[in-house]
């Protein structure tokens, strides 16, 4: 009874230290990289109102300072979240990603008067509450003393047979499928990413683990074990940024960004439970608390996107039909400055 009570205590009063430093940076970092979306964005439609626009081949906003601010919000958003897995499990972190969708949306609804409807108000709320269900039941982060510690686990069978089957999975996308099928079916594309990126977010971990150890004072950059896990993020981020930069440049962005994250955020989870053993340190019921958090953003995400998908085809049946009757007045298409829409392409 009393080892029941001090289980309890632990889940439900409180946080390790380094769970709450990950927390707020995790938090911090969608805040940035939420914000960062909406000044660019002022920051451009500024820069096209006194130029070329950026959606025209313009590169007038590189000289718009509301743009820069937005960058520079992205970049510290960016550097927060790679601190955040520093200090917490991946299972806390990966998941509140969503939550710069959320705050971008929201700060859209406020500032740029893009209208939230009812689905995307129910969207934002279920991942707050998703988000927030994953907060109070994260494993605590286990303590590593050294980079070499990291490199130990990396190197345990199960993650290796891991390792080995991502890299072996990737290649034959890369090689055979995304050939063929990669302009058609998105999964091809956005399966490279998520897979290369759960080893990436496996390498941050190690990598941020071993810059904080230097910082306290043990440097772990004399250890070859640091340099090569750089190295790993290295060439795992430029394969992530080239084959996403392939799917936003083939399908539309309000598909893409759901799927990306159901799928990077999954194979992230499964990553650090067998690498970190996560799940070692909790009870079933926390587990599946956890995931059931998850299920909740996920259908938060549903519903937003639902959203927006249907005020996109709202917007271009509007047009249609404006083109049409501009047509039927003899005024021709020319009449309504639209760009070209393709079902399964960005405009």
């Amino acid at each position: 009874m009393a080892a029941e009570e001090v289980a309890t205590s632990g889940l439900y009063k409180g946080m390790s230290s380094d769970n709450i430093k990950g927390l707020v940076l995790a938090l911090s970092s969608s805040f940035f990289i939420g914000g960062s979306f909406i000044v660019k964005k002022k920051g451009l439609k500024k820069a096209g109102a006194s130029g070329v626009r950026a959606g025209a081949g313009g590169y007038s906003y590189l000289y718009e300072p509301l743009w820069w601010t937005g960058m520079i919000a992205m970049i510290v958003g960016e550097i927060a979240n790679f601190a955040a897995y520093a200090f917490a499990p991946a299972i806390l972190v990966t998941p509140l990603g969503a939550l710069s969708i959320i705050i971008s949306a929201v700060l859209a609804h406020i500032i740029l008067r893009e209208r939230l409807h009812i689905f995307g108000i129910l969207g934002c709320a279920l991942c707050v509450v998703g988000s927030t269900t994953i907060v109070l039941h994260a494993p605590q982060e286990r303590e590593i003393e050294s980079v070499k510690e990291v490199w130990d686990l990396a190197t345990e069978p199960a993650f290796v047979c891991y390792a080995i089957l991502v890299i072996a999975i990737v290649l034959i996308l890369i090689f055979h499928y995304v050939p063929q099928y990669g302009q058609t079916h998105i999964w091809f594309y956005i399966g490279v990413c998520s897979l290369v990126g759960s080893l990436s977010v496996m390498s941050v971990k190690a990598l941020g683990i071993a810059l904080k150890l230097t910082l306290s004072g043990m440097n772990q950059l004399i250890y070859p074990q640091t340099w090569t896990f750089a190295m790993v993020v290295l060439v795992c981020v430029l394969t992530q940024m080239n084959y996403l930069n392939k799917a936003l440049d083939t399908f539309n962005t309000a598909v893409v960004s759901p799927i990306y994250y159901v799928m990077f955020t999954s194979f992230t989870i499964l990553a650090s439970v067998i690498m970190f053993k996560d799940w070692d340190r909790q009870n079933p019921t926390q587990i599946v608390t956890e995931m059931c958090g998850f299920v909740t953003i996920l259908s938060g995400l549903f519903f937003f996107t639902k959203q927006k998908i249907w005020s996109m085809v709202g917007s271009l049946s509007m047009a249609t039909r404006l083109s049409k009757h501009d047509n039927e007045d003899g005024f021709g298409e020319e009449g309504i400055p639209l760009r070209r829409q393709e079902s399964s392409r960005t405009p």
